[in-house]
């Protein structure tokens, strides 16, 4: 044992006390938010915009992240095409609209801000969390790097052109998205946060820190730690320090010798941690230190970071199916575009709280990215609230299912663009794997298989702990290719009539639904007689909400429990969505007005659907869920067939209308399959529905009141609901997300607040036709963000205080604007009770 390697082991038992050495300048790390100048139209050429004298008084100041485009106004003509959606089967072109949201996201924009160094030796750079799109990047009027992919984190180097000292130095970013680059809205600009970083010129390498459990016992758990220096400078030797704190508050330091490249790695036992999962979330601050090493002992601390890392495995298997930290579970997840509805694709924090906190209300667990790499910022909260994700990279490869999109960067840009993603990405425990495509035409080509090897090897070469998956929406192809086998993980996209046979075909020996359902609704809307429909499209531009209606390519969630519940191969699914989102108006891109989806669980607002109640029945078996439906408001209807259903997590229920009983159901827990000749529901007599659903279907309307009473297997009465005829509209109630306490605010200047606007009637129930225009006052410590009432068919803009309500309610977002104290929020509409709420900022 050499004496470096003595030094190292002796430092290891006693634990390095690092501040005891010499410290070199500190790492510095700026997020570039406030100030930034903005406009929209300057093109490319037009070079003078990157130039450090250029006059841009007469630009917007925006925050960023930011979207051009969220403010409007929705416009048929941006983004109407006249094409084939291969994807839904069509073989004729026709024209459509609202795919990519109807916003003005197409077209050129610039960016321009000034910030300042503090030493010019240091080493300098700029990390992009992602810039829609094709950012050309200049410092002081110099190209200092670009990007293409929209979604991808990148960092520049920009040591090479700033000014030292106080000097200001001018940074400017040019962005355009052309037409059809998107299937669905993918926002415009600087739409993730934008960091300044400074370090020594030897540092610890940007996303170079790795930390993967290998394995878990009673006792401990494995971890092994890797990092690398940057800047190396010859004859320098440099070493790394890993060190935490474990439940028990003691300290365990491990440390490794650089190589000649830089690289470090070590392994160690790690006791009393506990181990991350969803309901256990649990992060440890991991201390990394590099610093020189002198005549066999440190010498000089070079760089620090912290980092956030969780202990878990994740394994799949034939014999056990999904397991994280060797416990099988089903993954219990949705899909989610990365819109935040009224704020568009401009990230925040507590947008991405608020999705996370409601999907887990739900009994959600899993997230996946579709289709596109996350934001740092999303990753961060689901570690630290409890997302399983699935980590998803690109809609397309070389063939285009758009005219102008990712196809035409693929063969250059895909090893960087997945690289950041691994990269960047690898510390969240939350990430149980990676997805290298969505739906990709290639399943289906002959190149298919060896383009799928080459990108799942390189994944590995990045990262070994985790599986690779893609979504097949042509398995028949997928197999015949191999392009199926291939994969880690065979992921399906519906076709639940296909499950079995790509199961007993594939080598795995099971199948991921990684894209299940899209069952198709409008919240408060509700269609009579209650059929089972695919792609039915109606003259209001809605679509039921009895979760009866899917599309022709597409399914009701029974269709999938039923092959979860009855079969362990089935290792979960992901429910295509959690929440609306911008663009794709399936079935109505051919409808005008329709700009956003009707697949999600939650609408474009964020409120529940009836069909979050459905999925909570199954999902959250800790928590009651009794949920009756439609709403008791129907004038004209009377003496009419009204079918009530409830859902809920108990079996058996009695249905009273007006005090009289309809009479005591349950569950039809004996059914296994659809009864549809192609393996799907078809049928809205199907009993396969009734084993997840209570059904009361000959019920005729009249006014006063349902009550469902519940029943578990015993037969013990645990619960009632009743929803009663509406009046007049009469007054406004606000309140948080799913009725709870509205949440106050940090004083940060970025921090948001979600308001719900109900409209009631004299006695406190919600009036489900109402459609008051609503108005919004802000003042104090706060500014009004963003309204919206989840109707796909609106075309108000989402950035004017003022919206109709839809079905009795609406969404206000309100944003901290930096100051402490109180703001005071009014709501007003024509002819009803005003309210009036103030919340702290702190």
């Amino acid at each position: 044992m050499t004496l470096y390697q003595n030094i190292l082991k002796g430092l290891l038992c006693i634990g390095l006390m690092t501040t005891a050495l010499t410290t070199m300048a500190q790492r510095k790390e700026t997020v570039l938010r406030d100030g930034w100048k903005f406009s929209r139209g300057e093109k490319l050429d037009a070079t003078a915009p990157s130039e450090v004298g250029f006059n841009d008084k007469g630009w917007q100041t925006v925050q960023v992240p930011h979207d051009w485009a969220i403010c409007g106004p929705f416009d048929k003509e941006i983004d109407k095409q006249t094409v084939a959606i291969e994807q839904n089967g069509e073989k004729e072109a026709t024209e459509k609209t609202g795919r990519s949201g109807s916003l003005p996201w197409i077209g050129e924009g610039w960016y321009r801000t000034t910030f300042k160094v503090e030493k010019e030796s240091q080493r300098v750079l700029l990390n992009f969390d992602g810039a829609m799109a094709e950012p050309i990047i200049y410092v002081n009027g110099m190209k200092v790097g670009e990007w293409k992919y929209g979604y991808t984190p990148f960092i520049v180097d920009i040591t090479g052109v700033v000014n030292g000292d106080d000097t200001p130095n001018t940074l400017a970013v040019h962005l355009q998205n052309v037409e059809e680059s998107s299937r669905w809205y993918p926002g415009a600009g600087l739409i993730r946060p934008v960091t300044l970083i400074q370090t020594p010129p030897a540092a610890i390498e940007e996303w170079s820190i790795a930390a993967n459990t290998m394995n878990i016992t009673l006792e401990d758990v494995t971890e092994e730690f890797k990092a690398q220096v940057a800047g190396m400078k010859p004859n320098v030797r440099y070493a790394f320090e890993f060190t935490l704190k474990n439940d028990n508050g003691k300290k365990l330091t491990f440390l490794a010798k650089a190589d000649a490249d830089g690289k470090a790695q070590i392994t160690g036992a790690i006791p009393d941690v506990t181990l991350w999962t969803p309901e256990t979330p649990k992060l440890y601050d991991l201390l990394v230190t590099l610093y020189t090493v002198r005549d066999g002992a440190p010498d000089r601390i070079l760089d620090k970071q912290v980092k956030k890392i969780g202990f878990r495995t994740v394994e799949c298997s034939a014999e056990d199916g999904f397991q994280l930290n060797g416990e099988t579970r089903k993954l219990k997840g949705v899909c989610l575009h990365h819109d935040l509805g009224m704020l568009g694709a401009a990230v925040n924090k507590a947008a991405l709280i608020r999705q996370v906190e409601l999907l887990k209300s739900m009994g959600c667990d899993a997230i996946r990215t579709s289709h596109n790499i996350p934001s740092q910022m999303q990753m961060e909260v689901y570690d630290s609230l409890g997302m399983m994700v699935m980590a998803e990279s690109f809609d397309m490869w070389v063939y285009p299912k758009c005219k102008n999109g990712y196809a035409r960067f693929y063969k250059e840009w895909w090893q960087r663009d997945i690289q950041n993603l691994v990269l960047a990405n690898r510390l969240h425990p939350s990430i149980v794997m990676w997805s290298i495509g969505n739906e990709i035409p290639e399943q289906g080509m002959k190149d298919g298989n060896r383009m799928t090897r080459e990108m799942q090897n390189f994944v590995h070469s990045l990262d070994k702990t985790r599986p690779v998956t893609a979504g097949m929406d042509r398995i028949d192809n997928a197999l015949a290719t191999g392009y199926a086998q291939v994969l880690d993980i065979p992921g399906m996209n519906y076709r639940t009539q296909k499950y079995k046979m790509a199961y007993e075909k594939l080598r795995h020996g099971f199948v991921l639904g990684s894209e299940t359902a899209s069952t198709i609704s409008s919240r408060g809307v509700y269609k009579f007689p209650v059929e089972r429909l695919d792609g039915k499209a109606y003259d209001d531009g809605q679509c039921s909400s009895y979760d009866t209606e899917a599309c022709w390519w597409s399914n009701i969630p029974e269709d999938d429990w039923l092959l979860q519940d009855d079969n362990d191969w089935v290792i979960g699914e992901f429910v295509w969505t959690g929440f609306d989102y911008l663009g794709e108006p399936t079935p109505y891109d051919e409808y005008w007005p329709s700009r956003s989806s009707y697949f999600g669980i939650f609408d474009l607002a964020g409120l529940p659907k009836d069909r979050y109640y459905l999925y909570r029945s199954r999902w959250n078996k800790d928590e009651k869920t009794i949920h009756l439906l439609p709403h008791w408001t129907w004038p004209g209807r009377e003496g009419e067939v009204t079918p009530v259903y409830c859902y809920t997590n108990y079996p058996t229920a009695e249905l009273f209308v007006n005090g009289k009983s309809h009479g005591k159901i349950s569950k039809n827990e004996g059914v296994t399959a659809p009864s549809g000749k192609d393996g799907r529901i078809t049928d809205i007599n199907d009993p396969a529905i009734d084993r997840y659903r209570l059904r009361w279907n000959n019920v005729k309307y009249e006014p006063g009141e349902i009550k469902v009473v519940v029943y578990d297997e015993n037969g013990k009465q645990v619960g009632e609901e009743t929803v009663k005829t509406a009046r007049a509209a009469a007054q406004i109630q606000l309140t948080g997300d799913l009725g709870a306490d509205i949440k106050s605010l940090k004083a940060d200047g970025a921090d948001m607040t979600f308001i719900t606007v109900n409209i009631l009637d004299a006695e406190g129930h919600l009036v489900p036709d109402a459609d008051q225009q609503i108005n919004v006052n802000v003042s104090g410590a706060a500014t009004f963000k963003g309204i919206c009432n989840g109707d796909a068919t609106s075309l108000e803009v989402f950035t004017k205080p003022t919206m109709k309500a839809f079905h009795g309610q609406l969404v206000i977002g309100i944003q901290s604007n930096g100051k402490v104290g109180t703001a005071t929020i009014k709501v007003t509409g024509k002819g009803i009770k005003p309210a009036t709420v103030t919340i702290d900022c702190k």
